[in-house]
Order: structure tokens, then C-alpha cells, then sequence
């Protein structure tokens, strides 16, 4: 985004990082006014010119003018007809050896007068069309994020759930908000200029929100609910066309979202759910103004008359601060232990290394890993485009996604690596959230991130639904020995072993970064003060006993 003012008859061009360039000539003092909008592919400048020697704020008779500046072509990229046919529409991961143990895992439900949690989905009371929906896609029982988080959910309260990546949340929460949907007769209608969902769902990258609302459809297929999702890539007419064919639960990247609102073209006023997954992302710097300027939107009900929901993998304590502000004040905490501790189904092994050394370990894990479907993460764009490149010059096939990749490319990188035509996807932090790729048996940390929270998210793309898996971390003690403490917990926890290397790198670190594991079990716990452990198999014990009353990249 840049800026522009004019001295005399001089113009400059300013950026974020202050003058980048002018056109000559002296003269006075120009009035200068930062006004700036960006509107699809053109950035205006507003060239406010002073009248002499002095002048200010555009004084004797200063001139402004408005150019646009095209930067880049439209988007006109129109993603390919979704298929109607059940067998792809159901398409569903087979259930690993592991599955069974999630009926052992630890759940923590803080907050007042929790409600019973179920024990199988006929509890959950679901209408006929669902019931036949949740068959058809392989679901016989409920996981424990499921067990506790639909019950909540119909009892109408507010829900901040934190659970391991593949147990099952957005399920968790689609469930329950289309059978209320249901159970209402709210149906889809094109006959409106305006449309007005009753369902906001919000994730932060493309990928993820395109995997919800293929959820979404599932569960709502054969009914007159109609999920619709918008982010960025693709055309906004095409986007808009969708939109006004009838929508009753809207799922979006925060910036299309706010720029179809802002449109006219959604109407938010009889919004029941807002639903933020990945909600520690979503409430960190880079979305939360984002988020409260669309619980600000004209029309937006209030907290207090509206159901918001929130589910990560992780919450560290900061961020369940901000998210108290967009929650009812007697929010239910849920906090569901992992299997066996964290992760325990992902085989986690750290292997020195040094800067030099990353390509030629890449190539002897991949020697190894054969055809079989593994992901490579990298820190930034550069990097993954330049390991992608040097992988398939070493005869590994290979494809990359970052943020600055089209979305017909982007789309494209992972129909190939779903498909197996490149068993290997190098990959920036785009894909380590909530993105669901059925058989990935392997994770490569090739770049350490920056916080052992985004760690934790991107091993938890292999391991999913009881199915195994193994991630690889290439440490280098010189650039990631910040982080070897977290990484000593989270091994520990796992139960996974800890090389002695890096206990003595950990032991000499002089601090760690961004981890508060709050116990060996939980990855994050409830800030609020109260809370109870129990063992999942308990659950259907009175609601009593389940809690304790009281108190970088362009991803869109």
C-alpha cells in the first residue's frame, strides 16, 4: 500500500517504510493527506498540492486529485464444479488401529453447571437427514471433543474448546448448529439481493475454510440448508453469484468476508452462531482487528444474543484473554487431552543439524519415505519454492504452497499431492493449520517455526483419526536453541524420546519461547480459576461431576 503528497510542484510517493521516489520541481509546502483505499487490483493515491510558498493542508488554492493505479490484473480464477455424487461427496478417512483409545482420553470441562456430555450420537438427538448424513460418512461413534462439545453446543452456550488436531471439531460444532437449523425450517432462498445467514464461520487461510464448508455440505446434503464459502483468488462475482443463490451458514477467510459484508450483499442480523476455528490464530495480531470489526458490523447481535464458538489445538493464556471479549462471561472451557499425552500416535524424532547440512538429511528422510505422502515444512515462501525446486532436481517429485502462489496453483500443489502424483508438499505455514490430507504418514519440521504452539499444529498433520505417523525435526542448536526447552516438553509428554543433545542444549537454553503446557496432558487449560479432570469413560456421569462451577504469509 502506498501514499502520496505533493511539495510545490513536487510529487513523492511514500510506502510503509517512509519515500520511495518523486517527480521534481520546488515550490511550497503541500498539504499532505494520507488518504488511501485499495479496491480489487487498483490502489487509489489522493495528490494534495499546496498553493505557494507556505501553504498548508492544501491552503492558497491548493488542487486534489484522485489517480488509480491498475497494479495488478483481475482476479478471474472460477474454481471447478464440486462433484454431486455421494461416494465423493462421503469420501472419509478409514479409522486407525489407534482409534479406540480415544475412550481413554482425559477431558477437562471448566465453567458453571456444564451440561451431560453423550456417549453415542443417537444420544445427540439428531433429525433423520442428518443421522443418515453422519452414517454415510463413516462416523460410529463420537469422539470426546464431540461427546462433550455437542451437548454444549444444543444446550445454547458459549464454548472455547481446545482438542488435538483430527479429533473431530468441526463435526463437534456443525452438528448440533444444523440440526437447531433443522429443527427451526430454516431453508435457503435465492429471491433476496441481500442475503442473511444464520451461521458466520471464520478460519484464517483458504485451504482450511474450503475444507469446512466441504464438511458443511456434507452434513447438510439432501437439505434445505445451504452452506456457501467465500475467500480470496477467486472471481468476487462468481463469489457474490454463489452468495445470492440463498445462504444460511456463510464460511470465510476474514478479509472476504468483511469485503462481501461490506458489499451489501450480506445482512447480518439474524446471525444465531459465530464460530472461529483455529481461534488462537484468529485472535492474535494479524486477525484480531479483523474479528472485531466484524462482530462490529452493523447488524452483528450482540455477544449476548448470539451462540460464539472457538476451537484450536492450542490456546496459550493471552489469547483466552482477548477471547473472553467476544464470549458470554459464563462460557464453558473444554480441554480435551491428547492420546497418551501429546500426540502419542505421531513418532517424533530430532535430528541435529546445521544450515548446511538441511538439504542432504531432506534427501536421506526421503530415501526412506518412498511414495508414501509426506509434508515438508519451511519458514517462508522463498524457501519453500527453492527446496520444491531442488527436490524435484533430485528426481523426488514434488509440489509447494505458500501465500503467494495462485489459488488455481494452490489448488492444483495439493489435487497433486492428495492424488499421489507428488508424494511430497513443501509447505509454509498455509497448510500447518486445521488443513485434513487423508494417508499424510510423514511431517518434515526441514524449518524449525518460531513458537512451539505452530509445532504442535504442524505434526498434527500426520496422526489423524488413530492413524500413525512419524515427524521429523532438523534442529540446529545456533538458530533454534530458544525453542529446545518447549520441544523437551513436548516430547516428555508424548512420551516420545528425548536425545540426550538436546536435554543439554535445553539445559543451557536461556529461555524458552511461547509454550505453557499446563500439565502433561492438556495442551492448553482453562486461564479462569476452577476446572476438573476426568476420564472420558466417566462422562455420562451428572453434569455435576463434569466441571466445577465457578468462576507472514497472505493466507487469504
Amino acid at each position: 500500500m502506498c501514499e502520496c503528497s505533493t511539495v510545490g510542484r513536487s510529487l513523492k510517493f511514500f510506502n510503509r517504510s517512509g519515500f520511495v521516489g518523486g517527480l521534481g520541481g520546488r515550490g511550497g509546502r503541500g498539504g499532505f493527506r494520507p488518504g488511501k483505499s485499495a479496491l480489487g487490483s487498483h490502489v487509489q493515491f489522493w495528490l494534495v498540492s499546496g498553493g505557494g510558498d507556505g501553504g498548508r493542508e492544501g491552503g492558497g488554492g491548493g488542487v486534489s486529485v484522485c489517480l488509480s493505479l491498475s497494479l495488478c490484473p483481475k482476479v478471474t480464477y472460477v474454481p471447478p464444479a464440486l462433484s454431486e455424487d455421494e461416494s465423493s461427496i462421503f469420501a472419509h478417512y478409514e479409522s486407525g488401529i489407534n482409534f479406540d483409545k480415544y475412550d481413554d482420553i482425559l477431558v477437562d470441562v471448566s465453567g458453571h453447571d456444564p451440561p451431560k456430555a453423550i456417549m453415542t450420537f443417537e444420544e445427540a438427538a439428531l433429525c433423520e437427514s442428518l443421522n443418515r448424513n453422519v452414517s454415510k460418512s463413516g462416523y460410529k461413534k463420537p469422539t470426546p471433543v464431540q461427546k462433550h462439545g455437542i451437548p454444549i453446543i444444543s444446550a445454547g452456550r458459549d464454548l472455547m474448546a481446545c482438542a488435538q488436531t483430527g479429533s473431530g471439531k468441526t463435526a463437534a460444532f456443525l452438528l448440533p448448529i444444523l440440526q437447531r437449523l433443522m429443527a427451526d425450517g430454516v431453508a435457503a432462498s435465492q429471491f433476496s439481493e441481500v442475503q442473511e445467514p444464520e451461521v458466520i464461520v471464520v478460519a484464517p487461510t483458504r485451504e482450511l475454510i474450503n475444507q469446512i464448508y466441504m464438511e458443511a455440505r456434507k452434513f447438510a446434503h439432501g437439505t434445505c440448508v445451504r452452506p456457501v464459502v467465500v475467500y480470496g483468488g477467486i472471481s468476487t462475482g462468481y463469489t457474490i453469484r454463489e452468495v445470492l443463490k440463498g445462504c444460511n451458514v456463510l464460511c470465510g477467510t476474514p478479509g472476504r468476508l468483511l469485503d462481501i459484508i461490506g458489499r451489501g450483499k450480506i445482512g447480518l442480523s439474524k446471525v444465531r452462531y459465530l464460530v472461529l476455528d483455529e481461534a488462537d490464530r484468529m485472535l492474535d495480531m494479524g486477525f484480531e482487528p479483523d474479528m472485531r470489526k466484524l462482530v462490529s458490523s452493523p447488524g452483528m447481535p450482540p455477544k449476548e444474543d448470539r451462540q460464539t464458538l472457538m476451537f484450536s489445538a492450542t490456546y496459550p493464556e493471552d489469547i483466552q484473554r482477548l477471547a473472553a471479549d467476544f464470549l458470554k462471561t459464563d462460557y464453558l472451557f473444554l480441554a480435551v487431552g491428547v492420546v497418551g499425552g501429546a500426540c502419542s500416535d505421531v513418532e517424533q524424532v530430532v535430528v541435529q543439524v546445521t544450515k548446511f547440512s538441511k538439504r542432504d538429511q531432506l534427501l536421506e528422510v526421503l530415501k526412506t519415505t518412498g511414495t508414501e505422502r509426506t509434508m515438508v515444512f519451511v519458514e517462508t515462501k522463498r524457501q519453500a519454492d527453492f527446496i520444491a525446486t531442488f527436490l524435484c532436481q533430485e528426481k523426488v517429485p514434488t509440489t509447494s504452497i505458500h501465500g503467494d502462489r495462485e489459488q488455481r496453483e494452490r489448488e492444483q500443489a495439493l489435487g497433486d499431492f492428495r492424488s499421489g502424483k507428488c508424494p511430497v508438499l513443501v509447505a509454509t505455514s498455509v497448510a500447518a493449520r486445521g488443513l485434513d490430507i487423508k494417508d499424510v504418514q510423514h511431517v518434515v519440521n526441514f524449518d524449525l517455526p518460531n513458537n512451539i504452539d505452530e509445532y504442535v499444529h504442524r505434526i498434527g498433520r500426520t496422526g489423524r483419526c488413530g492413524n500413525t505417523g512419524k515427524a521429523v525435526c532438523f534442529f540446529d542448536p545456533e538458530a533454534d536453541g530458544n525453542l529446545a526447552r518447549s520441544l523437551v516438553k513436548v516430547l516428555s509428554g508424548a512420551q516420545q524420546e528425548v536425545p540426550k543433545w538436546l536435554e543439554e542444549v535445553a539445559f543451557n537454553a536461556h529461555g524458552t519461547i511461547g509454550f505453557n503446557p499446563g500439565g502433561r496432558v492438556f495442551a492448553s487449560t482453562d486461564s479462569r480459576k476452577g476446572g476438573s479432570f476426568q476420564n472420558d469413560r466417566t462422562t455420562s456421569q451428572p453434569a455435576a461431576a463434569l466441571g466445577v462451577a465457578g468462576d507472514d504469509d497472505e493466507w487469504e
